[in-house]
């Protein structure tokens, strides 16, 4: 099979993905979901005026520099009364303004007479340091747009505007599957022949990252009617997407591309022109997508990046993009082959900007450079040699 371009697989996979139906949830539940419909204020804020500043409120009038304090408005306590000319109420900041007064003073410009009377040291204008009823929104605007993600921001304004429940996008449900007859979990005294399973998890954090509901199977021994079995129990719970980890390849041992064509699922593409990750199955049953990621846990995670993340965020509303500054080597680099390198390097700040060291090791098998990485330096299929100094696109990582 023609390996295709990383770009290409891109497009053939985020093809036709849209946002999952909506759901109404708790306020609690909806930070950085992406709203399902427009929100209009159910109320109006302030929903009086309210004094800016502690100081006095009074009614303003020309010349008039003292005044006759008569009371008292404080946040959810307010003067009950109403103040006429030559009266002020002493007033805390977000307290209402009380009727009749329509300015108020800082408590730093005004000298207090020990008979309960103020003089002003420094009249303000008229309407100083007044909250206007309504000033943030009024019932019945439009404050937030369908499709708008709920940051702090816009979860604080939804809450604001009355709304204890949102209608926002469904979170993808998605079921990880690890192959392989090597691997033992996490805790486990290993054999002679086999590891330790680690993709899981790196896989899982990635997806909740991006928004994903996760549901991980564990593993599954290298056994076609058990695999079968992993599959056809994902797509019966309805999984949005259904990520394998390992059996991608051409092995005779590599057992997710035949069990999925005995299953009658056909795969968009499982080669793609790029190091490390070249094996990536894609595949759709129904509504649901299936991402066959590589063994090797480096080529896993970062297959994770350039294709589970971007799926995520499409089936969950939110709009995605790669962080991706411009470094200068600090080594040169020998030029590329046919696939497009993803590799592993140290950023650092220098005089000019960001400066990029790629590390020497870059096998496919090695967290720990994957772990000390800041990013991974994109080098295009076919890239020529890139000297020292060299600009180049680096995808950040953290």
């Amino acid at each position: 099979m023609l390996l295709i371009s990383v770009e290409e697989a891109v497009r053939r996979l985020l093809l036709g993905a849209a946002p999952l139906a909506a759901e109404l949830v708790p306020l609690a539940d909806a930070a950085y979901r992406a709203l399902a419909a427009p929100i209009t204020a159910l109320r109006t804020q302030p929903p009086f005026s309210a004094a800016a500043m502690d100081g006095y409120a009074f009614k303003a009038e020309p010349g008039q520099t003292e005044f006759v304090v008569i009371g008292e408005s404080a946040a959810g306590r307010g003067f009950p009364g109403k103040v006429i000319s030559g009266q002020a109420v002493r007033i805390f900041t977000g307290a209402p303004v009380p009727e009749g007064a329509d300015t108020v003073v800082m408590q730093e410009s005004v000298l207090v007479r020990p008979d309960s009377g103020i003089v002003l040291n420094e009249v303000p204008a008229q309407g100083k340091h007044v909250r206007r009823r309504g000033l943030d929104f009024s019932k019945g605007d439009n404050v937030l747009a369908s499709g708008r993600v709920l940051d702090p921001a816009a979860l604080s304004l939804a809450a604001a505007c009355g709304h204890p429940c949102l209608e926002v996008v469904r979170r993808p449900s998605v079921v990880i599957i690890a192959t392989g007859d090597e691997l033992v979990a996490p805790g486990t005294i290993a054999g002679p022949d086999q590891i330790v399973a680690s993709n899981g998890y790196g896989t899982a954090a990635l997806a909740r990252k991006h928004g994903a509901a996760v549901a991980d199977y564990g593993i599954i021994p290298d056994q076609k009617p058990l695999i079968r079995a992993a599959i056809e129990r994902a797509l019966s719970e309805g999984a949005d997407i259904i990520v394998t980890l390992g059996g991608a390849s051409v092995g005779d041992h590599d057992l997710i591309r035949p069990v999925l064509g005995d299953m009658g699922i056909t795969l968009d593409f499982w080669q793609i022109a790029m190091r490390p990750g070249k094996p990536l199955m894609f595949g759709r049953s129904g509504g649901t997508y299936i991402l066959g990621l590589p063994g090797n846990p480096v080529s896993s995670l970062v297959c994770g990046q350039l294709f589970l993340a971007p799926l995520i965020a499409a089936l969950s509303g939110v709009a995605f993009a790669h962080d991706m500054k411009r470094a200068a080597l600090s080594e040169p680099m020998r030029a590329n082959d046919h696939r497009q390198d993803y590799v592993r390097a140290k950023i650092s700040t220098a005089p000019q900007g960001l400066a990029a060291a790629p590390f020497t090791l870059q096998d496919s098998s090695m967290l720990t450079t994957l772990a000390n990485a800041d990013g991974l330096i994109i080098r295009s299929p076919s890239a020529p040699a890139a000297p020292q100094g060299a600009l180049v696109d680096v995808l950040m990582l953290r």
